[in-house]
């Protein structure tokens, strides 16, 4: 039997684009069109995944027309405008979080002039998770792990988890991870299996194979601002992003 190939989709923002000319304006995608990406693929018979419901088909324990969907940094218009989406379709998804920006604005962008927006406060956590969504932990600080100690990678990847697990009721803990800027190296790695993940995405540009593509160093398929629905089945369900993949020494890190 071949192996699935399963499309974990990367989205960051859902929301209403800032004025044209504003830094990293591709990362948020309008409402409308989130809401057509994800109609076309419940069309053809897919369900969106969270991390967590997603994992039995990446372990190869379940086959099935599945997609992963992941939101990164935790923005307050995921909530708002993205979930009412997801609950149409009875999907599921996974929201990375920076634990100390809870309730805050996304501020390790302010130095590129990158729009200030609100992003989930805890309760916003909790009614995102009692709506059948899922919470992972996106670091402490929104840290580029790359650039870092194995000691501060160690903190930024455990204590978050820890943090967060303090901060919302989630059944399981918190229990997948994405790292920030897709910095990674060995050692983050290994910390992020070190502090009991069982998954881990990164901004690797391909689809996930079933039972092949090593479980904390899981591809995705980004999803901006001009990714029209068509391109986005595309994406999903040929081979066009896979050969779009630039070359990543991933192997060195799986142990």
């Amino acid at each position: 039997m071949t192996s699935q190939i399963i499309p974990i989709l990367m989205y960051h923002q859902v929301d209403a684009a800032p004025p044209k000319g504003s830094p990293m304006r591709g990362l948020v995608v309008s409402p409308g069109a989130f809401a057509r990406q994800m109609a076309a693929l419940h069309i053809l018979g897919y369900q969106g995944k969270s991390m967590g419901d997603l994992l039995p088909y990446l372990r190869g324990e379940k086959r099935g027309k599945v997609f992963g969907i992941t939101f990164d940094d935790g923005y307050e218009n995921n909530l708002r405008c993205a979930l009412p989406v997801l609950r149409r379709y009875r999907f599921t998804s996974t929201c990375y979080i920076v634990a100390n920006q809870v309730g805050k604005t996304n501020a390790w962008d302010k130095g590129l002039g990158v729009l200030q927006v609100p992003l989930m406060n805890a309760h916003d956590l909790q009614s995102w998770i009692d709506a059948g969504q899922e919470v992972g932990s996106h670091t402490m600080n929104h840290a580029n792990l790359s650039t870092l100690s194995s000691e501060e990678q160690a903190f930024e990847i455990s204590q978050s988890k820890i943090a967060l697990e303090a901060m919302i009721r989630q059944q399981g803990g918190v229990q997948h991870f994405c790292y920030p800027y897709g910095g990674l190296n060995k050692s983050a790695v290994q910390s992020v299996q070190a502090a009991g993940y069982l998954t881990a995405t990164t901004t690797i540009r391909r689809r996930a194979i079933q039972g092949q593509s090593y479980n904390l160093l899981l591809p995705r398929v980004r999803v901006t601002r001009t990714t029209t629905w068509p391109q986005l089945l595309l994406k999903c369900l040929t081979a066009y992003e896979d050969r779009r993949a630039h070359d990543h020494p991933v192997e060195i890190y799986a142990p």
